[in-house]
């Protein structure tokens, strides 16, 4: 099939001669299909949608080109233009062509990702107006009250409303609306705003679209040195494409920069984009940003489809100066974009982990030169790539290694548990530290990366293990509700009174989540406040919020958590950091395993110490001589960096020889090695020579079943990323349908893991 066409014409006319257009339909298909203009038509311009028949049904496309096919006859008539105007612009639409060619993935899958949900069913791209509320006239609060009665959360939300509303004397202009967003964003969800609508104790005043109010100057705090030059290196670039790497350590006033940094772009009339690595960081860090300009849109996941619509059109018709995201944002068109930011650049949720595998940085990598715009990439961590292309010269580097306000980084030392007896998962002298900090008024925060009680369930009697039938993996024991859950697929099952293989009743639990942790911490210090932070005490926004201003509050207590503390949160009273069980990220199969482990501890260790009580960074470990984990804690993050890079080098692997996983999985242990076998068979042995590539597989993944589901995998690595692209294409283009019958297969380019 002939390439698209690159042209565009942006004020179609009715056709009645024979024309044709190609179309990037979403399904797992390499190809673009033709389509017959039906006469009166107008013709669709490059980026429109288009409804079409496919198959026995209808489908929403994007015209990606306008071409004669080669047999003209067995074409069919689209059904419907649905825009005049490109859905996707022009700037979209080679992203969109990048993405298919570097990941290697179906064009029309990947038109589907840059559209939003109700653009992908086909709803109008116009800016809706948005919902918002104002309390119902001649109604005061004591009235509300009357009628509302006894719930409070509802009193709350017209309290609320009646204050942000509440003009003074002589005001002549209409009482202001809060938005539906803006008061889920405080805290109210959606049924209390039915509640008081259907009580007429509030009514709907929607907004007419216009562009957001900013403050696009605001006074910022007074820069160190380090955080001016940071700063000033970043604006020297301000109108060309560079790529900039803040290398800061935790507390060093990043965030700072970055608003500084913000205030300039937006001064001059462009946007700005900035991308956080989770949904969890969302609320403080939009409320931060909010707070120094007055407004700032998100887009993350929990984000309704219609608020999301509406954020994406009006960000493409530059009516949101800034917006903050998570990964998919970057996927979001701008009219003005001026600088893009990418917080904590080397977190691996800027990865999508399925579907279209993308880097959202290496997009923003992409986006940024594209448009001729600085990028500033921001870490305490840098990923070992990052690092490696600044030391390379192609990105510029900033080091920031001094916090503001004389904040002194905390000390870390290993604390040898070889031999020594632990109690869930805690040594007496690591107990009798936290007492320390706790007695002198400040908090500690104990950090085990494993929720749930404890990973394995067995029978003492005759080694009986609780597993998922449906994986191969361990049940985690879970209290309160008491259950039995794998954290591969989900299933839960209940706990049983006696082994499954012998019968006896002496079951254990062994090793320690943060359930049994919390637990034991408990049972020591019964009169300290003990915030427990993980994924089963936090699956709300607005309960993680919750725990946070409980935290902020400065009084003492015991945190105990995992991930979910490490990233991005100031906690100033926290004077102890208690790091329970890092040896087992260095000794996972996963060549990326030590680099995950390493960010992970600094990221952790810099909660401590961040106002002006000194820190403390106690890591126990059974193998404290690990030469990884000795350079990170002697020599911080930059001596492992050195080191673990050049183990890669060594073992060539990335950044000095790109790589790609191919996967497979079915409901049979052989078919996925077999179909993997199969895809490789058109690369001769010569081939692979002239192109310094290397097949490594197939071979079952290390966790060979998940869900029911057989997993093989494969390895691809060259001397050049070319020819591993060429070998790529090569397989993919003679490649059966990603999903057919019972077996799937994937492709994930530069992949974060290779388990």
């Amino acid at each position: 099939m002939n390439s698209p066409s690159d042209s565009n014409d942006l004020f179609p006319t009715a056709v009645d001669a024979l024309v044709f257009v190609q179309v990037a339909v979403a399904r797992p298909l390499r190809s673009l299909f033709d389509y017959q203009v039906p006469p009166g038509m107008a013709l669709p311009v490059l980026g429109a949608r288009v409804l079409a028949p496919f198959g026995n049904s209808k489908i929403i496309g994007v015209v990606l080109g306008h071409d004669r096919p080669e047999d003209p006859s067995r074409t069919k008539q689209l059904i419907e233009l649905l825009d005049v105007t490109p859905a996707l612009p022009a700037e979209l639409l080679d992203v969109a062509r990048w993405l298919a060619n570097y990941y290697q993935h179906p064009i029309g899958e990947v038109c589907g990702n840059l559209l939003p949900t109700l653009a992908r069913r086909g709803k109008p791209m116009t800016v809706p107006s948005e919902e918002a509320w104002v309390c119902a006239p001649d109604i005061s609060p004591a009235d509300a009250k009357a009628t509302i009665g006894r719930a409070a959360r509802q009193i709350e939300l017209f309290d609320y409303l009646y204050s942000a509303q509440n003009k003074p004397a002589g005001a002549e202009s209409s009482p202001t609306a809060l938005t539906t967003q803006q008061l889920k964003d405080a805290g109210f969800a959606r049924a209390l705003i039915n509640a008081l609508l259907e009580k007429r104790c509030i009514e709907p005043r929607p907004q007419v679209p216009g562009s957001t109010l900013i403050n696009a100057n605001p006074k910022g705090l007074e820069l160190t040195d380090e955080q001016s030059q940071a700063l000033n290196a970043l604006l020297k670039d301000q109108h060309n494409y560079a790529t900039h790497l803040l290398y800061g350590v935790t507390g060093s006033g990043k965030t700072e920069v970055y608003l500084q940094a913000i205030t300039k772009v937006l001064g001059s009339g462009r946007q700005v984009l900035v991308l956080i690595p989770e949904i969890a960081l969302t609320p403080q860090t939009v409320a931060r940003f909010r707070d120094r300009f007055g407004a700032a849109a998100a887009l993350h996941s929990q984000i309704g489809d219609t608020e999301r619509l509406r954020i994406w059109l009006r960000a493409r018709d530059g009516l949101e100066p800034l917006l903050i995201g998570t990964r998919s944002a970057i996927l979001t068109p701008f009219k003005n974009l001026g600088l893009i930011i990418v917080d904590e650049e080397h977190d691996p949720s800027f990865k999508q982990g399925d579907g279209l595998r993308y880097s959202a940085r290496d997009l923003a990598v992409k986006r940024a030169r594209d448009l001729n715009i600085p990028l500033l990439l921001g870490s305490a961590t840098p990923a070992l790539e990052t690092l490696h292309n600044a030391r390379s010269g192609r990105y510029q580097q900033s080091l920031m290694v001094t916090r503001p306000g004389g904040a002194q980084l905390p000390s870390m030392r290993l604390l040898d548990i070889r031999g020594v007896r632990l109690r869930e998962g805690l040594s007496p002298e690591l107990v009798n530290l936290i007492a320390k900090h706790i007695e002198a008024g400040n908090q500690a925060l104990v950090f085990l990366n494993r929720r749930g009680y404890a990973p394995t369930y067995l029978c003492g009697s005759c080694q009986w293990q609780a597993c998922c039938p449906d994986c191969e993996a361990r049940y985690t024991l879970h209290n309160n509700p008491r259950t039995l859950r794998c954290h591969h697929c989900g299933r839960r099952s209940s706990v049983p009174a006696v082994c499954g293989g012998c019968g006896s009743a002496s079951l254990i639990p062994i090793g320690a989540g943060t359930q049994r942790t919390e637990e034991a911490l408990a049972e020591r210090f019964p009169d300290t406040n003990l915030i427990r932070v993980d994924r089963d005490t936090t699956r709300t926004a607005k309960r993680l919020e919750a725990q946070l201003d409980e935290i902020n509050k400065g009084e003492p207590a015991l945190l105990v958590g995992t991930q979910m503390l490490a990233k991005g949160h100031h906690f100033p009273a926290v004077t102890l950091v208690a790091i329970l069980d890092a040896d087992a990220g260095f000794l996972a199969a996963d060549y990326r395993a030590p680099e995950r482990t390493a960010a992970l501890i600094m990221q952790v260790a810099g909660r401590a110490g961040r106002a002006e009580r000194p820190g403390e960074v106690v890591i126990q470990s059974l193998h404290p001589t690990n030469p990884v984990l000795t350079s990170l804690i002697h020599g911080g993050f930059s001596a492992f960096a050195d080191t673990e890079l050049e183990h890669r080098k060594t073992g060539g692997m990335p950044p000095f020889r790109p790589i790609a996983m191919l996967r497979a999985d079915g409901l049979s242990p052989t078919e996925p090695e077999a179909l993997l076998r199969t895809m490789v068979s058109g690369i001769t042995d010569t081939f692979a020579a002239e192109q310094g590539l290397q097949i490594l597989g197939p071979v079952p993944a290390p966790m060979g079943r998940v869900a029911g589901r057989f997993r093989a995998q494969m390895m691809l690595t060259a001397t050049t990323r070319k020819a591993l692209h060429g070998a790529l294409r090569q397989i993919v283009t003679t490649a059966p349908p990603s999903r057919h019958g019972k077996l799937s297969w994937s492709l994930d380019v530069d992949p974060y893991d290779t388990y």
